[in-house]
């Protein structure tokens, strides 16, 4: 009798930006919360809404969409703030709507295509099929990218 490991499981949060479908570890969220306004910052990167105040904390919003470069959109009452956690600092995702939570494993995605070299091929870290859908998994550090004096 041979022992065979199963693939560990990973889990992930799935959300709508821009009627595409995304997801990421479940893992990097810390909470999810209701659109609030954000305070604008100058000289701030276009795709940075602004800051919010989390429970006496300052928390920078990005527009995922505009980040990502999909078309722009109107906020309304139905978008939602994913907060992440990325190495030791928290950021809070715009998307249009949070979807589910999935458990995969690892032999459930697939390496993204290279479609031009060297471009932005990291935020993209992994494609999956959910019920005949094209899910995007976001590599988090890629897609928040940490740049000197963006704020304040």
């Amino acid at each position: 009798m041979t022992d065979t490991v199963a693939p560990p499981k990973i889990e992930l949060l799935t959300f709508r930006l821009a009627d595409q479908e995304y997801a990421l570890d479940i893992m990097s969220v810390r909470e999810i919360r209701g659109w609030t306004q954000a305070t604008p910052l100058p000289h701030a990167p276009h795709y940075m809404k602004g800051v919010i105040n989390l429970r006496g904390t300052v928390l920078p919003v990005m527009d995922l969409g505009a980040r990502l470069d999909l078309a722009a959109r109107e906020q309304t009452a139905r978008n939602v703030i994913i907060v992440v956690k990325h190495e030791d600092s928290m950021t809070g995702l715009l998307v249009d709507a949070v979807s589910d939570i999935v458990a995969l494993t690892s032999n459930d995605l697939q390496a993204p295509p290279e479609i031009s070299p060297g471009q932005s091929a990291g935020v993209v870290s992994a494609l999956t099929l959910i019920d005949k859908r094209m899910i995007r998994v976001l590599n988090l550090a890629a897609t928040i990218v940490v740049q000197e004096g963006i704020a304040a």
